[in-house]
């Protein structure tokens, strides 16, 4: 959604696809970042 306000053509221009997933991480435990997104993306 953090570049929900920018045409379609310009996020292409940018790299930025539909299909773009976006991952923002702080300072959890790498193991635990790797079990959720494993867990989510076996959802799809």
């Amino acid at each position: 959604m953090t570049h929900a306000t920018i045409s379609r053509e310009d996020r292409l221009k940018a790299g930025i696809t539909d299909g773009l997933i976006r991952l923002s991480v702080g300072v959890e435990d790498v193991k635990d970042l790797i079990d959720d997104l494993t867990q989510a993306l076996d959802k799809i």
